[in-house]
């Protein structure tokens, strides 16, 4: 395939998994049917698979619809994208003119426009709303930001022709889901720093709550045969809700791309948690730690069949 053709993410996004990619691509299912990314983001590892020619149907989704919608402007008006971003001067000045306006005062091609120049000029590449819904990520004073990059954003586009994308609330993935498909969750992750606490997290819209009701959401997709996989960072409160015999555990290592802070950049543990054996996962669900939770909400799972084979196997 042409270099011209090799998609890679044209946004930048708060733990995009650009630099994962090689870990979660070793610890993909052999086979499966229809992609699913419910938290898409950047979609990384989409445009990976894409480029390794491993992915033949998708559906990528997510609740953010600014978002969403520059997903749909370049895989169908990605024309009039390029056009308009290359009338965008960049300077301060500019910036914080298009960053005041309203994105929905602007049309589709527009808006994706919009999202694309904050994106690649502001700064450290940051996605932030303020309580009114308002975009207020500062000036990122970059030299040359690239954010009219043509043969990206084409391939990007040809990579895109025949995905279902949508705007919607990630458990609505168990509708979509069959037997056989693979769905890989990358959440909003729990906070590592001990200061952190859920009254702050769950202000950016995704807290405890939430965390456990995709444990059960994963839960349901096992039960019915769908391969899942989720990234999350390596906490005491992620390790404890997948705490099951049919969850595997693993362990890799990440570069913090995206943080305000600089001194809180560099390599952490995150964990990645499948449904089923990968070569190198470790399985850290203990049975008398997972059956009492199946038991109280009667969950159960149903036995695994070829090709689908779960990390393990409850029994009651």
């Amino acid at each position: 395939m042409s270099d011209l053709l090799l998609p890679r993410p044209f946004l930048k996004w708060a733990g995009g998994k650009t630099q994962l990619t090689d870990a979660l691509l070793e610890r993909m299912p052999v086979y499966f049917r229809t992609y699913h990314e419910p938290f898409v983001g950047s979609g990384a590892l989409f445009f990976r698979l894409y480029r390794e020619c491993k992915i033949k149907q998708a559906i990528l989704s997510d609740i953010n619809a600014e978002l969403i919608d520059t997903y749909l402007a370049i895989r169908d008006h990605v024309w009039e994208v390029i056009q308009l971003l290359s009338e965008f001067p960049h300077n301060e000045s500019f910036y914080y003119q298009i960053r005041e306006k309203d994105p929905w005062s602007m049309g589709l091609v527009g808006r994706a426009a919009r999202m694309i120049y904050l994106n690649k000029t502001g700064y450290n590449g940051l996605y932030r709303v303020n309580r009114q819904g308002k975009f207020n990520v500062p000036f990122g004073r970059y030299k040359a930001p690239k954010y009219l990059d043509k043969d990206n954003l084409l391939a990007a586009s040809l990579a895109l022709q025949n995905v279902e994308i949508l705007c919607v609330p990630f458990d609505t993935v168990v509708e979509r889901a069959k037997p056989g498909d693979w769905v890989y969750f990358d959440p909003p992750y729990v906070p590592v720093s001990q200061t952190s606490n859920f009254t702050s997290y769950h202000a950016s819209g995704f807290g405890l709550e939430d965390q456990e009701r995709l444990r059960d959401i994963c839960i349901d997709l096992s039960k019915n045969k769908v391969y899942i996989m989720l990234s999350n960072s390596d906490t005491a409160i992620i390790r404890s809700l997948y705490a099951m015999p049919f969850f595997a555990i693993d362990e890799v290592q990440a570069n913090r791309a995206i943080n305000c802070k600089g001194t809180k950049r560099g390599k952490i543990t995150e964990l990645v948690i499948t449904n089923y054996p990968v070569e190198r996962a470790v399985q850290l669900g203990l049975l008398d730690q997972g059956l009492p939770y199946l038991r109280a909400t009667q969950h159960s799972l149903a036995p695994a069949v070829t090709p689908l084979r779960f990390a393990g196997q409850v029994r009651s």
